[in-house]
């Protein structure tokens, strides 16, 4: 391990989230096409997944939309090339999420800083779900940045089209991510390799479709272990690897083999919606002028156990592998795991290897 680079020791950092946000300004340029649209034409037409015509009528007439600065309140308002448009959506409460976040692993490379004035910034370099626990990705460098990515791009890319009997990855892996979660029924297999595509469909509530086990979709890979059956509680605690990034893939291969998430709202049996009407769209429009809250479940509902547990890489500017592992919640760990703890013997959180 290189001098640069140290585990240390657990720290949280972060501030409560006020009670509303700040709001958003979202800016336009009136480009030669759009010249002589009208103010609703405009919006309606480019943001219809943002609010119906009703919503954006709402908008415009409550003082929401600037043109080159000031204020315009009639929606018939003819644009002119050039004009600058500013749209602001008002302060909301936002969902609660945690604000507390706890470094498990920093270098020069690779860096979270409980400093907000400390310069440059870590940035995040993939994702999780809104109900997903565990370890989050931050680059300190641009270098690692775009390393990082391209490893976890590599991982999604190499899967293949599946010919392969265990469709293993074409190169040698640069990073592997190991998921915890806890799933409905009884999984007989110890060991069960997913391979089923994941695409999209439309759905009501979520603009741009839903994620869901498609056979038209792009390869995806889970290997999913069991490591505890409860079966007085019909539930088994499994680890998942992940060789490829599909958006909501654990949730959408576990419902597919039978076994969604518990508490999952979202995904039943078979990598499908509970909701099967996708072809309805509520036009209706809440307070704020946007498409009410949907009635049927939508990705970011919550309720399920998933938490990111383990990940390997190869460090972006040594190579040298770095393990990094992150506590996890008293329902995601394995009585044996329960029993360790209660004995005084934690969890080792990082791992360097030459």
């Amino acid at each position: 391990m290189s001098s640069s680079s140290r585990a240390c020791q657990p720290q949280t950092f972060g501030l409560p989230w006020p009670d509303l946000n700040d709001g958003l300004f979202y800016n336009d340029v009136v480009r030669t096409p759009d010249s002589e649209l009208t103010l609703i034409e405009f919006y309606s037409s480019k943001y219809n997944n943002s609010a119906p015509l009703q919503g954006w009528l709402q908008r415009i007439r409550s003082g929401q939309i600037t043109v080159d600065g000031e204020v315009v309140r009639d929606p018939d308002t003819i644009l002119r090339v050039g004009s600058k448009l500013a749209y602001h959506r008002l302060p909301w409460r936002e969902p609660d999420a945690p604000y507390l976040l706890e470094v498990l692993y920093e270098d020069d490379d690779m860096k979270i800083s409980p400093l907000s004035c400390q310069q440059p910034h870590p940035v995040p370099v993939h994702r999780l779900g809104r109900g997903t626990s565990g370890i989050l990705l931050c680059a300190k460098t641009k270098h690692a940045k775009t390393q990082l990515a391209a490893y976890l791009a590599d991982g999604t890319s190499n899967i293949g089209d599946g010919s392969n009997a265990d469709m293993e990855p074409r190169t040698e892996r640069k990073i592997s991510k190991i998921y915890r979660a806890l799933v409905t029924g009884i999984v007989c297999e110890d060991k069960v390799i997913v391979k089923q595509p994941i695409g999209m469909v439309r759905y009501p509530g979520v603009a741009k479709g839903l994620y869901v086990a498609s056979p038209t979709g792009k390869p995806a890979l889970s290997k999913v272990e069991v490591l505890e059956r409860e079966i007085h509680k019909n539930q088994t605690l499994v680890q998942v690897e992940i060789q490829s990034g599909r958006p909501h893939q654990i949730r959408i291969h576990l419902s597919y083999i039978g076994h969604p998430l518990l508490g999952d709202p979202l995904y039943v049996p078979g990598g499908q919606p509970k909701c099967s009407d996708f072809d309805l769209v509520d036009e209706s429009f809440a307070d704020d002028g946007g498409f009410k809250r949907p009635t049927n479940p939508v990705p970011g509902d919550c309720g399920y156990n998933l938490h990111a547990h383990q990940v390997t890489l190869s460090h972006p500017a040594s190579n040298e592998v770095i393990k990094v592992i992150a506590p996890l919640p008293p329902i995601l760990r394995t009585q044996q795991e329960t029993e360790q703890l209660t004995r005084g013997k934690p969890e080792q959180l990082t791992h360097p290897h030459k």
